[in-house]
C-alpha cells in the first residue's frame, strides 16, 4: 500500500487531499467493525490514561506537605512531578518501537507492573523520609510509564476507524482530563489519613487497570512481520520528511497545552495555601477540579463531535487556542481574585479540551499501524516533556511576579495558534490510515 499524503494548503505542498483520502483501509460504514469494541473495551482502554495521570496528579495537592515534612525545597518537591514526566519522555520513543514491532498489549502489561510496583517503593521512600529514594521510584515510574497512555493511543488506532476512531481517541483524552479531575480531590482525601496515603493508594489503581487490559481489550492481531529496525526507522524518517511540516507543529502544541496545564496546576496549589486564601484539604482538591472539569466535558464532547471532519477540526483547535489567550490574559489582572482566576483558568481548560482531541485524531490517523506507535510515541514524549518542565518552570516564574507568569504563558500560547493557524490545515474530510 503506498504512503498517503495530504495537500497543499491543507497539510502542505507536497501532499494531496485526494490520495489522503485514498489509501486508508476502512472507511466509517467499516467503522462499525470498531464496534466490536464493547463498552467493557472502551472502559479497559480508559482505565490505562486515568491511572497514568492519577499517579502524577494525585500528589500535587501534598507536594506542599510533603515541603513541610521532608524538609525540601519548593523546586525540590516538583522534582518529584518532573523526574517521572522526564523519565518518561525520554523512553516514550523506544516503547512506541516494541509496540509496533511486538503487539500493545506486549508493551502495556509489564509497564503497568512496573510502573505499580515503583509507587510502592516510592511510598516507603516518603514513609522513610528519603528524598532520594522518592525521587529515584519516582522516575522508575516514568519508565513504566512510558509504555501505558502513549501506547494505548495507538491501540485505539488499531481497533477503530473513521468516526468511532476520534470518539475514542476523544474518550482517552477525556479520560486523562477525569483523571486530572479526580486526583486532587482524591490526593486530597487521602491525604487526611497522611500525606504520603496517596503514593500506596496508586498500586491498587494500577492493578485494577492491569486485570481491565488484560482481560477486557482485544488487541487485532498483527498482518505481517515486524521490519528490521533499519528499515522501520527509514520508514519514520521519510513520514517526518513527508509530513514534518505539520506534525512538528502538532507535536509541540500538543507539549506545550499539557505544558501550562500542569503549570498552572502547581501555580493554584501553591498559591491556595497562601495567604490570604489558606485553603487546603478536600477544598483544596475541589477547587483544583474546577478548570480540569471543564477541560474533560469538553474534550468528550469534541471527540465524539468532530469524527473524520477536517473542517470542524480545523475550527475548534483555533478556537480553542484562541480561547486561551483570552483567558490568561485576561489571569494577568485576577491576582488576589481567587473566583475570577479559577472562572479563567476553566475557560482555559475549555480551550485545551477543543484542541487536544483533534491533534489525537489528526496524529493517530496519519501514518499506517506499523508505524503507528512510533508516532503517537513521539507526540506523547514530548506531550510528557511539557509536563515535566511545568512545575520547576512555573515555581521560577512565581518568584518573578504573578503578572510574570501569565505574560509567559499567553506568549507561548500565541505561539501555539500561529502555527495551528499557518501549519495544520486538515482537508475538509480525513479517512484513516490502515
Amino acid at each position: 500500500m503506498k504512503q498517503a499524503t495530504l495537500k497543499g494548503k491543507g497539510f502542505g505542498a507536497a501532499e494531496n487531499k485526494k490520495s489522503y483520502a485514498q489509501h486508508t483501509g476502512s472507511s466509517d460504514k467499516q467503522a462499525s467493525s470498531g464496534k466490536k469494541g464493547s463498552l467493557w473495551q472502551y472502559l479497559a482502554l480508559a482505565t490505562i490514561p486515568l491511572v497514568l495521570v492519577l499517579g502524577n496528579s494525585m500528589l500535587v495537592p501534598v507536594l506542599p506537605d510533603m515541603q513541610d515534612n521532608m524538609h525540601i525545597s519548593r523546586f525540590q518537591s516538583s522534582l518529584v512531578i518532573t523526574l517521572f514526566s522526564l523519565s518518561a519522555g525520554i523512553i516514550i520513543p523506544v516503547s512506541g518501537y516494541l509496540s509496533d514491532r511486538f503487539t500493545r498489549k506486549a508493551v502495556i502489561i509489564p509497564s503497568l507492573i512496573v510502573y505499580g510496583a515503583a509507587g510502592i517503593l516510592a511510598g516507603l521512600g516518603a514513609v522513610w523520609s528519603s528524598y532520594g529514594i522518592l525521587i529515584t521510584a519516582r522516575a522508575l515510574q516514568g519508565l513504566g510509564a512510558a509504555g501505558t497512555a502513549p501506547i494505548a493511543m495507538a491501540l485505539v488506532g488499531d481497533i477503530y476507524k473513521g468516526g468511532e476512531a476520534s470518539k475514542a481517541l476523544g474518550l482517552i483524552e477525556a479520560s486523562n482530563g477525569i483523571g486530572k479531575v479526580v486526583s486532587p480531590i482524591l490526593g486530597s482525601l487521602l491525604a487526611l489519613l497522611t500525606w504520603f496515603a496517596p503514593f500506596f493508594a496508586f498500586p491498587v489503581f494500577c492493578l485494577m487497570a492491569l486485570l481491565a487490559v488484560i482481560f477486557m481489550i482485544k488487541e487485532p492481531a498483527k498482518d505481517k512481520e515486524a521490519e528490521p529496525l533499519k528499515q522501520y526507522l527509514k520508514e519514520i524518517k521519510s513520514i517526518l520528511g513527508q509530513k514534518g511540516h505539520w506534525l512538528l507543529p502538532a507535536f509541540f502544541a500538543g507539549a506545550v497545552t499539557l505544558f501550562i496545564l500542569f503549570g498552572v496546576l502547581f501555580y493554584l496549589s501553591q498559591i491556595l495555601e497562601e495567604e490570604p486564601y489558606n485553603i487546603d484539604g478536600v477544598k483544596k482538591g475541589l477547587l483544583l477540579a474546577i478548570p480540569l472539569l471543564c477541560l474533560v466535558i469538553t474534550s468528550y464532547t469534541t471527540g465524539a463531535k468532530i469524527k473524520q471532519n477536517g473542517t470542524l477540526m480545523r475550527i475548534l483547535m483555533n478556537v480553542g487556542l484562541g480561547l486561551m489567550i483570552v483567558s490568561l490574559t485576561s489571569a494577568i489582572f485576577a491576582n488576589g481574585k481567587l473566583a475570577l482566576l479559577i472562572g479563567l483558568l476553566s475557560l482555559s481548560g475549555i480551550g485545551t479540551g477543543l484542541l487536544l482531541p483533534c491533534l489525537n485524531t489528526l496524529i493517530t490517523g496519519s501514518v499506517k499501524r506499523d508505524q503507528r506507535g512510533m508516532i503517537t510515541s513521539l507526540y506523547n514524549s514530548l506531550r510528557f516533556i511539557g509536563v515535566a518542565f511545568g512545575p520547576p518552570l512555573f515555581g521560577w516564574l512565581m518568584n518573578k511576579s504573578h503578572m510574570t507568569l501569565f505574560i509567559t504563558v499567553v506568549c507561548l500560547s500565541a505561539l501555539m495558534l500561529a502555527l495551528v493557524f499557518f501549519f495544520i490545515k486538515p482537508p475538509a474530510q480525513l479517512k484513516q490510515e490502515a
